[in-house]
């Protein structure tokens, strides 16, 4: 580059200052209300505000009134199919709960009808999931047996799911939503399958007909308690077990294969549990070592806001309970919603979907119901059944209402083997090989991750694979703030372009100056550490140059485009480094510093140290002004104060030259 290429730079602005509540009730709006969820509001009537209010919290209000016949006929098939799936699935989710079958039911009856109310997602379809389920019977099972005080363990399951709604009301009105996407997809990956390995070893005890089994969680207490028991296996349980087992899995793979066809797949379940009764009561299996669910009673779900056990001795283990399942129902409910509204094109809110949860959950507590999300297997049946509105889980809610006041004897032969059958089937769906695969070919440290999760679940287990999975995730958060990337920059030959000389090998070094690019914010956390590398590349730069007799090092330029913010101990750095480079007599230039970086400058002493006229807005003004001095300027000796030539000496230079 010579000197007839060097133009004139521009001052890098400084922001004008902001009086200190607008600069807090920016930042604040920024951290929490990145969607500005009030615009709507903003020039309307009071009147207007109260209604747009209320169709807000409850957005059914606001699409119930352009609600359609026709509308209704596709949610009536879409909440009669997956009615057909929660039945079953709800039943074979208590007893993994441990849990009176009936309470399965209850949670499919009144949570849909409230989600349907404060819900703002249409294909998403509420209903108990295996991972809480397993969650209540392993935390909670631990304190209390479920079969030697049954009246209790019920009471603290209801109790976490009341703290479950309390936590994820707040998180949703104080729009802490950020904190469910900690859990990395990487580690939901990991966790699910291993929660969906753990089920399914959980549900040998139903296959195999066994009346004792471990309450422990994990692969070797469970593999111990099968084996040592094989003088107890009836093999006319596991005999059924499999047949149905295998049922299910060809419905579902039919219907992969065919998906006009998903609905065969969505009435398996049903199918089974309908054709596992009719087998067991001509049979009389259950004399044979089949056991089955016995004595459903009839009615509907009874108020248990006395019921909840706030004066326990295990009251924290309910809360702790409630704190994880609450987590683990957001992320999946939340996720799901959103999935399935990207088919159809609408935008579901977080945040709000969370205090639909919540309020649901709390209602539930008091109505005999345990926690409730979105599950995906449900969803997806709701989706591909053709649902239009969240109208398709009141049909399913007054389906299972239906099912609660006439018709729960028909379940008392129902053979908990099949139950066991549903369970198995529905979580192989939720071992995602392909996943797994993919996150090994695209980030190592990511599959680390989804495997410690893994592992974590199967052999220690839920709550233990949950925490190294998140503390391994929050691990590479913190890795990538304390230690960020810092790399030299080249420019593209016949461009003003400066790249990555390690992905552009194509990019040249400028003599006399060394170019760094700083790819994060400077903080406290990583401050020192930017010291002490800026200082190496300097010092390997220097040697390079020895040794290749090159141009003497002159100046350091920062290119400062990634560094979105810095805090005191950022500034202090720098200060440090410049001191150190006046002292090898190296002058030290910004390139393109943002707002927040030159607000901070301004502030600072560090403007008077470094001067405005060595910012600069590109890599290439800096280059060219450096350019210019070590070309047509007579370099002052390092004890002497270099000074960059005004505009005008500038460009009477140029004009010269």
């Amino acid at each position: 580059m010579g000197n007839s290429d060097y133009h004139t730079p521009r001052g890098v602005a400084v922001p004008p200052p902001k009086p200190f509540l607008s600069a807090v009730k920016t930042t604040l709006k920024e951290t929490f209300f990145p969607d500005d969820p009030f615009r709507q509001f903003k020039n309307q009537p009071l009147s207007r505000k109260l209604v747009l209010g209320l169709q807000y919290f409850m957005p059914i209000l606001e699409w119930a009134p352009r609600y359609t016949f026709q509308f209704f006929k596709a949610d009536f098939v879409a909440g009669i199919t997956i009615a057909s799936l929660a039945v079953p699935q709800g039943i074979s989710y208590a007893n993994l709960a441990s849990l009176p079958p009936i309470i399965g039911l209850y949670s499919s009856f009144v949570p849909p009808l409230v989600y349907a109310m404060f819900g703002s997602s249409r294909d998403l379809a509420v209903g108990t999931i295996a991972v809480a389920s397993l969650l209540i019977t392993s935390m909670i099972g631990a304190v209390v047996n479920p079969n030697e005080n049954p009246k209790l363990y019920l009471q603290l399951a209801l109790t976490a799911t009341f703290f479950s709604g309390i936590l994820q009301t707040v998180m949703g009105v104080l729009r802490l939503g950020f904190i469910v996407d900690f859990l990395s997809h990487a580690t939901i990956v990991g966790f699910m399958g291993g929660a969906a390995t753990v089920v399914c070893l959980q549900q040998l005890k139903g296959i195999l007909g066994l009346v004792r089994f471990t309450r422990q969680t994990d692969m070797v207490s469970v593999m111990k308690s099968v084996f040592t028991q094989i003088h107890q296996w009836r093999w006319e349980s596991a005999v059924l077990g499999c047949v149905f087992l295998f049922f299910l899995l060809l419905t579902r793979y039919f219907s992969k294969r065919k998906p006009a066809f998903f609905w065969i797949n969505a009435l398996a379940p049903l199918t089974s549990v309908i054709l596992g009764s009719i087998l067991v009561y001509l049979t009389h299996a259950e004399k044979h070592g089949v056991q089955v669910i016995g004595h459903l009673k009839k009615g509907l779900n009874p108020p248990s806001l006395t019921d909840l056990a706030f004066g326990s001795p295990y009251l924290m283990t309910a809360i702790k309970t409630g704190a994880i399942t609450a987590i683990i129902a957001l992320a999946e409910g939340v996720a799901v919603g959103r999935s399935f509204s990207m088919f159809k094109n609408y935008h579901i809110d977080g945040n709000k979907e969370m205090i639909a949860f919540g309020i649901m959950n709390i209602v539930g507590s008091c109505t005999t119901c345990y926690l409730t999300t979105g599950p995906f297997s449900r969803t997806a049946v709701n989706f591909n059944a053709g649902c239009k509105t969240a109208v398709s889980n009141i049909v399913m809610a007054t389906a299972v209402m239906i099912t609660l006041l006439f018709l729960t004897p028909l379940f008392h032969y129902t053979p908990l083997v099949v139950l066991s059958s549903i369970i198995i089937s529905a979580m192989l769906g939720l071992i995602d090989y392909g996943a797994a695969i993919h996150l090994w070919k695209v980030d190592k440290f990511d599959f680390v991750v989804c495997m410690s999760a893994y592992i974590g679940v199967v052999f220690a287990s839920v709550e233990i694979g949950l925490t190294i999975a998140v503390s391994l995730s929050v691990l590479r958060l913190l890795l990538s703030l304390a230690r960020p990337r810092t790399f030299v920059l080249g420019n593209i030959p016949n461009t003003m372009t400066y790249r990555n000389i390690d992905q552009y090998p194509v990019a040249n070094t400028v003599p006399g100056m060394l170019i760094l690019h700083i790819d994060a914010p400077i903080y406290f956390a990583n401050a020192n550490y930017l010291r002490e590398r800026i200082t190496r590349w300097i010092s390997e730069e220097e040697d390079r140059v020895k040794s290749c007799g090159e141009t003497s090092l002159h100046y350091v330029i920062l290119d400062m485009s990634a560094v979105g913010s810095i805090d005191t101990s950022g500034m202090s750095m720098l200060d440090e480094v410049k001191k150190d480079l006046d002292k090898k007599g190296l002058k030290l230039v910004f390139a393109n510093p943002g707002s927040e970086v030159m607000k901070k400058i301004d502030r600072t002493e560090f403007v008077q140290n470094i001067a405005h006229e060595w910012i600069y807005m590109t890599v290439g003004e800096a280059v060219g002004a450096c350019n210019f001095m070590l070309h047509s300027c007579k370099r002052t000796p390092p004890t002497l104060t270099l000074r960059m030539p005004s505009a005008v000496e500038l460009t009477a230079q140029i004009d010269n030259v």
